[in-house]
């Protein structure tokens, strides 16, 4: 029992030796200081390395960068290089609820997803001083963190760019994402042109983010701060329509609280689909777990099939 103690405890030990964390400053101007905290493995090879970069939840009013680092520390641990930023929390002493100001939200979703934008471009930047593979960036995100990486990823960043001196390069694409919980404005942004692979999971009784296609915290019609939204299983619906590569992972009669499920733990299930990713692995899968909780089949976006 001693031995198998000792073992343990060195093994514990070897993982958390196996990679390293550096605090970054990506931006910063007169009025805004933007962090993230990128770790690599340890021991890294000469190979350039992909990247996956993380947004928290929180509503786009609080979370913290933090709260990324167990999803960070094992991708590390299994050759990538991982960062988890900090961003725009546009939404903070805001009213977000149905009788809020709908231009607000927008603009909470176009910050996160700006902020993010300017980290890729640090990155892309800096890739030598870091030994990162553009061509293998990834971004994932938890619910409001989610919203952000979907609108990263599709919206025109000529458009809805709010820095003047952030560039991306023409034509770039992110290699792929992970979103848990998340949503998207407008599904015609995602094209056969544009679709990139995607790796969803969600609660299918989700009142915050839909699971499916309704208003942002099921909102009524009249609400002042009404918004349609589609969820992680019309996106996919969407994907398999374009032939594009993605998976969906859904917790039967699941709410909100599955939103960072996957970033949290089982987090092979987000190395597999990276590694499938990396070699060309083309996947169309649905995967439903049981939660234990009952599907209100009233509610069309709490049912599972």
């Amino acid at each position: 029992m001693k031995k198998l103690l000792f073992f343990s405890f060195f093994f514990a030990c070897s993982l958390a030796k196996a990679q390293k964390m550096t605090t970054i400053t990506y931006f910063q101007n007169d009025t805004l200081k933007l962090d993230l905290d990128l770790f690599v493995p340890e021991n890294a090879s000469k190979t350039k390395l992909p990247l996956m970069i993380y947004v928290h939840g929180g509503g786009f009013s609080g979370g913290e960068r933090e709260s990324g680092h167990s999803l960070c520390k094992y991708l590390a641990n299994n050759g990538f290089a991982s960062a988890t930023i900090t961003y725009t929390l546009y939404a903070k002493g805001k009213n977000f609820g149905c009788d809020g100001a709908l231009p607000n939200k927008i603009k909470s979703f176009q910050f996160a997803a700006n902020d993010l934008w300017l980290a890729t471009s640090y990155f892309i930047k800096n890739s030598e001083k870091h030994n990162i593979d553009v061509d293998k960036i990834f971004i994932s995100g938890s619910s409001a963190g989610a919203e952000a990486v979907l609108h990263a990823a599709f919206w025109d960043f000529k458009t809805m760019n709010l820095y003047a001196k952030n560039a991306l390069p023409k034509d770039f694409r992110y290699a792929g994402l992970v979103s848990g919980a998340g949503a998207i404005m407008d599904l015609n942004m995602i094209t056969k042109k544009n679709i990139i692979p995607m790796l969803f999971f969600h609660g299918s009784a989700d009142t915050v983010v839909p699971f499916g296609t309704a208003a942002h915290h099921l909102c009524k019609t009249n609400s002042s701060n009404w918004l349609m939204l589609f969820g992680s299983n019309s996106i996919y619906n969407h994907a398999l329509s374009l032939d594009g590569s993605t998976s969906l992972y859904t917790y039967c009669g699941g709410g909100h609280e599955y939103s960072g499920t996957l970033f949290e733990k089982d987090q092979f299930y987000i190395l597999n689909f990276l590694n499938d990713v990396l070699i060309g692995k083309k996947v169309q899968n649905h995967t439903v777990f049981k939660t234990g909780k009952k599907a209100d089949k009233a509610n069309p976006y709490g049912f599972c099939e």
